[in-house]
């Protein structure tokens, strides 16, 4: 994994916006309508070379296929796992702290998402050629660019805890490591075809305000220290060199003001086998947080993923403010420690734009801007 070795370099969370007429195909797709399974393919393939590009002309340099091909960052897992079944009329998990504030009207909900995941039998593999798919459209993409490095990303074992009710597991545990045996070669298949693997563990934050609300916070610290458990289960083998760790607390407009404290968890997150933690800093529950690396320190080699941008507004942030976040984590970590990014992905589910996609490339170039401007200040 490169570091800001000569200048802060630039990254984002994974997820970006699909075009139109993907995001049509999609839809007939994940209602399981009769769909041209040749046209779907093809035009996933031009969307992520679409996308690599558009990544680049942006100024930035560890880019992604953008999830192009995925209804969403985790219940992609649906279409590549046995055991794992949608189902229609469960309650989604919501935010606890929404509770607070009823007169607040959250966005609406996925269309693609409108079905709950539900675990019905024994976790194996469905479609293992899917990953392989994805990394020959990401490859071909490639063809004709130079970016400093480039990742796939994966979901978590943790996460699909949090996101599929388990009904067929004797308890999360076992859960956990079932999928962990399985998603292992999910993450195998990715590092061997050269890429950098990002793991998205949002359920390491998020989960304490919507699934474990009624948690203590030792309790909570107990049960995601279990997941990080599994993930470096399933990570066995890997270089964490070639591993980010993605950690968010929800990718939505909301209250957080029930959000766990990235001081009361940083001790956890840095025991997963990852070369890179990636931490939101954007937003403006955690924007202040990067203070907790004054008194936390990288393990060796360690590199920080750092949120500049806020993935849920449509506010374009100005690139001197970019800078100043940028400038406050070297300021703890070191310059050379400190890549720039956006707090959370801008398609982690397909159909729900919560920032408009022309505004979303807006803001990747601000954060471009604001690197550099950094870059300017560090180096000089």
């Amino acid at each position: 994994m490169k570091r800001s070795t000569e200048r802060i370099l630039t990254t984002h969370a994974g997820s970006l916006a699909r075009p139109p007429d993907l995001l049509e195909m999609m839809r007939v797709k994940e209602l399981d309508q009769p769909y041209d399974k040749a046209a779907f393919a093809g035009r996933v393939r031009s969307a992520v070379a679409e996308v690599v590009r558009q990544q680049i002309d942006a100024g930035v340099d560890v880019v992604s296929d953008g999830e192009e091909g995925k209804p969403g960052f985790a219940n992609y897992v649906k279409d590549r796992l046995t055991g794992i079944v949608a189902r229609e009329g469960m309650r989604p998990r919501i935010f606890s702290d929404r509770a607070d504030f009823p007169d607040f009207q959250p966005p609406a909900a996925s269309a693609l998402g409108f079905r709950r995941l539900v675990c019905t039998g024994p976790i194996g593999w469905k479609d293992k050629g899917a990953v392989q798919t994805d990394i020959a459209n990401f490859q071909a993409a490639l063809q004709g660019v130079q970016p400093a490095e480039a990742f796939i990303p994966a979901v978590s074992p943790g996460t699909l805890a949090q996101n599929v009710v388990n009904e067929y597991y004797k308890d999360e545990e076992a859960f956990l490591y079932a999928v962990a045996e399985v998603m292992k070669e999910e993450y195998q298949a990715i590092v061997q075809a050269g890429f950098l693997l990002q793991i998205d563990s949002p359920d390491l934050a998020m989960g304490k305000n919507v699934q474990f609300a009624d948690k203590t916070l030792e309790e909570f610290r107990t049960i995601i220290a279990r997941r990080v458990e599994a993930l470096n289960h399933a990570l066995a083998g890997i270089p964490p060199a070639q591993v980010r760790h993605h950690i968010c607390w929800g990718n939505g407009e909301g209250p957080h003001h029930k959000d766990v404290a990235l001081k009361d968890i940083i001790d956890i997150l840095l025991r997963a086998r990852a070369g890179a933690l990636y931490v939101e800093g954007a937003n403006p529950r955690h924007g202040h947080e990067w203070k907790v690396f004054r008194d936390v320190q990288l393990p060796d080699g360690m590199v920080l993923i750092a949120g500049v941008i806020d993935t849920k507004t449509n506010f374009i942030e100005h690139p001197e403010l970019v800078a100043d976040r940028i400038m406050n984590y070297a300021s703890v970590v070191g310059r050379e420690n400190v890549i720039a990014g956006t707090d959370c992905g801008f398609g982690t589910s397909a159909d729900r734009d919560r920032v408009a996609p022309s505004i979303s490339w807006a803001k990747l170039k601000a954060m471009a801007e604001g690197a550099q401007l950094a870059s300017q200040q560090l180096w000089s």
